[in-house]
């Protein structure tokens, strides 16, 4: 019995031993599991840290790249706009950007008229007469008129509130009267693009005349806006041609003298588009008979005649009785010799072109 009596303890003993032993090692797996929990939970917060770091550094990069590439495509632009490699400004300064650069890239943008800006605009205005007489061959008083209104306007002798200067050319076809709107504005804004022009019939139709300003709301072609309003505010320096204005809707004129009297015009989508900046020619064929028999047999003047005038005119003269047209002029026919020397004109400034 005594024998059994301490199996049984040796037996006891050794369940506790190993209870305990199971408890410990369950501790220590617990306290194990929780290290390596506290471990990926600390590891996880600095790879987070470290993932915000490299976060902010790449975007600090990003903007770093996206300036230099703004510079890139600045002197890109500015050299493509100078027609060249941008040179150096002084020796020892590779690379410079110059005043004609940054006044070439921002006539490009705007489509405002200051890649001249070096040359001084007082001599442009005096060469302007010159420039539009080699280009206009025969058309002496009216070419003088124009440049001496530009002038005038130039000088703040005009109106301002009004256009730069407007102006009605009168006569037969082929006189040159579209030619000559082009040459002023190739020399005051640099390009035959900045020449708006419009045929009056297409507008001849009163509904017609909403195009100018564009569709009243909730019609078709709101969005798209007005063909004369939207073709100025695009390019705010420009001269705007109204062709055979003697075709145009009655209600046309009434537009027209609010552009020649303030200056501005409000279109369908209540933007005020100004024409502070634009030069105003309207052109007819209106008197074109009686400016014909003005001219003998072989195209010349006949000396002493009297000046043709223009009754026919009635409403479309309504624009010049009221004072806002600066200069109305009667362009003559050319004669036989004038006309070729204006052809040879045209056809030199086409080789110039190809040449370059």
């Amino acid at each position: 019995d005594d024998d059994d009596d301490d199996d049984e303890e040796e037996e006891s003993d050794g369940e506790e031993v190993e209870a305990a032993e199971k408890e410990e090692e369950k501790a220590e797996k617990e306290e194990g599991e929780k290290r390596n929990k506290d471990t990926n939970h600390e590891t996880s917060n600095e790879n987070q840290d470290k993932n915000v770091a490299e976060s902010e550094q790449l975007r600090e990069l990003k903007y770093t790249a996206q300036d230099l590439k703004e510079r890139i495509h600045f002197r890109r632009a500015a050299a493509a706009a100078a027609g060249r490699f941008i040179p150096t400004a002084h020796k020892g300064h590779e690379g410079c950007v110059t005043e004609a650069d940054i006044a070439g890239v921002i006539s490009r943008w705007t489509g405002i008229p200051v890649t001249k800006l070096v040359a001084s605009e007082r001599e442009r205005l005096l060469g302007l007469k010159s420039e539009l007489h080699r280009r206009v061959i025969g058309q002496e008083e009216a070419v003088t008129a124009v440049a001496e209104a530009i002038q005038r306007s130039r000088a703040d002798l005009a109106d301002p509130n009004g256009p730069i200067a407007s102006f009605m050319f009168l006569g037969p076809t082929g006189v040159g009267k579209t030619e000559l709107a082009k040459a002023l504005a190739s020399y005051l804004f640099n390009s035959e693009e900045a020449l708006i022009r419009l045929d009056m019939t297409e507008y001849m139709e009163k509904h017609a005349v909403s195009r100018l300003i564009g569709a009243p709301p909730g019609y078709v072609g709101f969005e798209e806006g007005g063909q004369l309003t939207e073709a100025v505010h695009r390019r705010p320096y420009s001269v705007v041609l109204f062709d055979e204005i003697e075709k145009a809707h009655v209600d046309v004129f009434n537009l027209m003298l609010q552009v020649l009297d303030d200056g501005r015009i409000t279109d369908s989508q209540g933007r005020t588009v100004s024409f502070k900046n634009t030069v105003i020619i309207m052109t007819s064929n209106l008197g074109g008979a009686e400016v014909a028999k003005q001219v003998g047999l072989k195209g010349t003047k006949v000396e002493g005649g009297p000046k043709p005038k223009m009754d026919r005119l009635t409403r479309r003269d309504d624009l010049a009785r009221k004072r806002r047209l600066q200069e109305r002029d009667v362009q003559h026919q050319s004669k036989p010799t004038e006309a070729d020397k204006s052809s040879c004109s045209e056809a030199e400034e086409e080789e110039r072109e190809e040449e370059e």
